[in-house]
């Protein structure tokens, strides 16, 4: 086995800079609706207070045949949200959701091996998407907003060993398009968007939604 797809294969920090939060200490503290250890490492590297609060199983299915990949995240990450604030009285909570796309063709977390195999041999060198949808719930007044980070990928074109040490390793599981991009493999690089958003949270998007907060009424 390639020692690059071994079990050494981790997640290396980068610096708040790198994800455009610079004083995430003065936002609120956050509830994040999600299972994703991904999502969680983020945002403790980024800096922010957070508890987690994962959403029913529920609420993280289901996609419409009549939605492209920005809908799909969308709606996803609004019923994350609104998931878990029918169980807070209190707070600011955080649903996202995450996919990839290929010619149009929606790449969500692999069933399995097969499947994984499936989505490499597709992405393989080909530009590619990654989309995740936002959402910000404040209780107990409702308010909430939701929005889409898009991100364009290469992925070099891989041979079917290369594809089959990755597949050994077991680094795709539980990742959109059956990758991650936190595992520096050296062979997906980013083309232009933000970083952060293909490992499943785009830290600049929530930076900017945070931002513009705005105050609760009465």
């Amino acid at each position: 086995m390639d020692a690059r797809f071994g079990s050494s294969v981790s997640h290396r920090p980068l610096s708040r800079e790198c994800y455009g939060v610079s004083e995430p200490e003065r936002h609120p503290r956050l509830i994040l609706a999600s299972r994703s250890p991904r999502r969680r490492q983020l945002l403790a590297e980024a800096g922010y207070r957070f508890q987690v609060i994962p959403p029913s199983r529920q609420a993280e299915r289901g996609g419409h045949a009549a939605e492209d990949a920005a809908q799909l995240v969308a709606r996803l990450a609004r019923r994350k949200a609104a998931d878990v604030a029918r169980r807070v009285a209190k707070g600011l909570i955080l649903g996202c959701d995450t996919v990839a796309e290929h010619d149009g063709r929606i790449l969500g977390k692999p069933r399995g091996q097969a499947d994984a195999r499936r989505m490499l041999h597709a992405l393989r060198g080909q530009h590619h998407r990654v989309l995740t949808g936002v959402c910000l719930w404040r209780q107990p007044d409702s308010w909430h907003q939701v929005r889409v980070a898009v991100t364009r990928l290469w992925m070099e074109p891989l041979s079917d060993r290369q594809i089959e040490e990755y597949l050994a390793s077991g680094a795709w599981q539980g990742k959109a398009g059956a990758f991650g991009l936190q595992d520096r493999l050296g062979w997906v690089r980013v083309v232009e968007g933000s970083e952060s958003n293909v490992v499943g949270l785009p830290l600049e998007l929530l930076a900017e939604m945070l931002d513009q907060l705005p105050r609760p009424s009465g």
